[in-house]
């Protein structure tokens, strides 16, 4: 079918086919697990991202496709859930905002479109890791750009974009060897290569056809590179060691990710602000450059050896606010030393049945006539854990974790009904972090939010203790950054899987220890897995540790697991909550 140009009624089609497409094979996406833990869940969060983008797509939708992708956008960025589904959100949130103010799109803007969508996903992430999603988006758009210049089909072009975004795909785990490791390609990429099949099968009429799971499957017209020389046909991959493991930290070049605003309704010099200029400047000693210029504010992203140059230069236009500065050195080294907030990411989990996130609103009786002074919303996994973080003085608490990720509308309400001046964020897991960032960045200017990024429930809760009312909100952000440094996190589950990872071979069925993300025990039995996992998190033996028993915990065994550290950790402090956490069996905390 030949097409010249999209208009709203065409792209909400595409968008209606992609999602039934991504929903069929959500569980596939799910199965592209890295690690053998039964709770993978890229496919439900990317499913249900686009679920809420469709639901608003149907109920408002014209034949405007600048109106239509618009409505799209506020879809999936008030559902977006887990780290995929954020960045898919960014991905059709850039497409829009170029879409706007079209009616109709022909071949080059679509592609532009794309284009837009991959520039603002990266600038999303903080630190972009290629081998994803983004990957898979990006070779897709900037190939787009190039076929766009040479057909005016739309069709035609849709189906380069898929064909190369597919073939993006198949070479992800050359890009991350612990997908290579394992042997499968990125999860998050394989979703959007189904969204893309739907968007080609809705083009070419195909409204009743289901592809394979097979990423590479289809009897397209074979690819061409930029040179016009037909690419060779895609091999099975055998497709992850981490992939930050794989990077040297003294080849971060660029060490210091800044991000700041220029407020130019504050300048004082008035000097003419000429962004190719100030990106030039920008490069002299740096990289991954986004400048996002108006009247009044500029939005200016950098990686950067000279911080101090980049801000000096910047106070040229205006003043500088929201200061943001990360030294990814220092992130890399923490990473390599291990932590939960390196953590299997949970687009490595496996298929469990999905919970809808649910909100538990501890009843807030601030004073009469004006706010209190902080809010706090955490994320909890369990109900005895929400119980801790009820009595740590949390005002609302989204239950969640993997599988059932709170959406950035739910953390949105969770702030609307928190009568405070400043609201603290605790997510509690590293694929919640993302939608909790995208909530404070929707709510920037109205109310005042700070992302505690925690990302175990071990780590949340030494958060909320290191937090005093009386002290300012610098030093209790401080302080609660610091906190989350000094947690070993443990957790004990079931493999689901035969497998094998850093050397260590494991069985399905076996009971494994996870101690901040690194699979580091496999045996066949509960206790002796929670023994071996704990020998190696306590280093001292004097050390603070709290135990969270699951909602699959035998009781007789968590006693017996209490009287062990007791005999072996005479100089420990020891707690035994009843955490109620679905998947893992014990959750461990163990701090200094």
């Amino acid at each position: 079918m030949s097409k010249r140009s999209l208009n709203g009624t065409d792209f909400t089609g595409m968008v209606l086919l992609g999602a039934e497409q991504l929903q069929q094979h959500a569980e596939h996406v799910n199965s592209l697990n890295v690690f053998p833990v039964p709770d993978g869940d890229t496919g439900t969060n990317m499913n249900l991202t686009m679920t809420a983008g469709v639901t608003e797509l149907k109920k408002n939708n014209t034949a405007s496709i600048g109106y239509c992708a618009g409505v799209l956008s506020k879809g999936l960025l008030m559902g977006a859930r887990g780290n995929s589904g954020v960045i898919l959100s960014q991905l059709f949130r850039g497409f829009g905002r170029y879409a706007t103010t079209y009616e109709e799109l022909n071949t080059q803007q679509f592609a532009a479109a794309l284009q837009i969508g991959v520039d603002t996903a990266y600038k999303a992430v903080v630190k972009p890791v290629e081998g994803t999603i983004l990957t898979v988006a990006k070779d897709a758009a900037k190939h787009a750009v190039y076929m766009s210049r040479r057909t005016s089909n739309i069709t035609e072009l849709m189906e380069q974009v898929l064909l190369k975004a597919k073939e993006s795909l198949s070479q992800t785990p050359e890009l991350l060897p612990i997908l290579k490791q394992v042997g499968v390609v990125d999860s998050g990429g394989q979703g959007l290569v189904y969204i893309y099949e739907g968007f080609l099968q809705y083009l070419k009429g195909n409204v009743n056809t289901h592809p394979s799971a097979n990423a590479s499957s289809g009897t397209l017209t074979p690819l061409k590179d930029y040179t016009g020389t037909p690419l060779q046909p895609l091999v099975a991959v055998k497709v992850p060691m981490t992939a930050q493991s794989q990077l040297d930290t003294a080849d971060i070049e660029f060490l210091y990710d800044m991000e700041f605003f220029i407020n130019r309704q504050l300048s004082h010099t008035q000097t003419p602000f000429h962004e190719g200029q100030f990106r030039e400047a920008l490069s002299t000693n740096g990289d991954s450059i986004i400048v996002i210029a108006d009247d009044e504010i500029i939005k200016v992203h950098v990686h950067s050896k000279c911080p101090g140059e980049v801000l000096n230069l910047a106070l040229q236009y205006g003043e500088i606010t929201q200061i943001h500065i990360l030294n990814m050195r220092e992130q890399h080294r923490d990473l390599l030393s291990a932590g939960m907030d390196s953590a299997p990411m949970s687009e490595i989990f496996a298929e469990i049945p999905m919970q809808q996130a649910t909100v538990v609103v501890t009843p807030v009786e601030p004073p009469a006539e004006e706010m209190a002074v902080y809010g706090f919303i955490a994320v909890s996994s369990g109900k005895g854990i929400t119980e801790i973080f009820t009595s740590l003085g949390v005002d609302v608490v989204l239950f969640g974790g993997q599988t059932m990720n709170p959406s950035t509308e739910d953390f949105v309400n969770a702030i609307a009904s928190i009568s405070a001046q400043h609201i603290y964020i605790l997510p509690n897991n590293s694929n919640i972090v993302l939608a909790a960032e995208q909530a404070r960045e929707l709510l920037e200017g109205e109310r005042s939010v700070t992302v505690i990024p925690s990302k175990s429930i071990p780590q949340g809760m030494a958060a909320a203790f290191a937090f005093l009312e009386e002290e300012s909100l610098d030093n209790n952000t401080d302080n609660m950054l610091e906190a989350i440094t000094q947690v070993t996190s443990g957790q004990v589950t079931h493999a689901i899987r035969d497998t094998c990872i850093d050397e260590l071979e494991i069985k399905a069925g076996q009971y494994i220890g996870i101690q901040n993300s690194k699979i580091v025990s496999a045996t066949e039995g509960i206790l002796s897995t929670c023994q071996d996992l704990l020998s190696k998190m306590l280093v001292n033996g004097d050390e603070v540790v709290t135990v969270l028993s699951g909602e699959e915990a035998d009781s007789e065994m968590t006693d017996a697991l209490d009287t062990w550290l007791q005999e072996n950790y005479p100089k420990a402090e020891i707690e035994v909550h009843e955490g109620g956490q679905p998947i893992y069996y014990y959750i461990f905390s163990v701090e200094s």
